[in-house]
């Protein structure tokens, strides 16, 4: 999960700074209780609407892929955009999913920051 996240990410800044000409971009990535957020924001000339619901430009997969793997993760993943007025990738992953048990039985680096390396109590 982690790489997926990286990977939506990387590819959110490479079209901000690609194709929005943006001036200004914001990273934020937030969690908590109840979710895992990764939003990332620019002041570029925005996505034309069309190539949104037409599932990109012939060519490119940077939208499409960072929707296929967020649908891999059980992830909604949300773009808001409109002609100059920059674009807004949100990536957001249920805490249940993000700070899951890992395959080997330890928990992940994110859960023992937020909720310490608590261990289960054997009765």
């Amino acid at each position: 999960m982690r790489d997926e996240i990286y990977r939506i990410a990387g590819e959110s800044l490479r079209n901000a700074l690609r194709h929005a000409d943006a001036k200004r971009i914001e990273v934020d990535l937030c969690y908590d209780e109840r979710q895992l957020r990764l939003r990332v924001r620019d002041d570029g000339k925005g996505i034309d609407p069309r190539l949104l619901r037409e599932e990109g430009q012939a060519g490119h997969y940077g939208i499409p892929g960072m929707r296929e793997r967020a649908k891999l993760m059980e992830a909604k993943l949300t773009v808001w955009t409109a002609p100059n007025s920059g674009t807004e990738v949100e990536l957001s992953i249920p805490a249940s999913l993000a700070y899951a048990v890992s395959p080997a039985g330890g928990r992940g680096w994110l859960f023992r920051k937020l909720f310490g390396a608590r261990t289960p109590i054997e009765s």
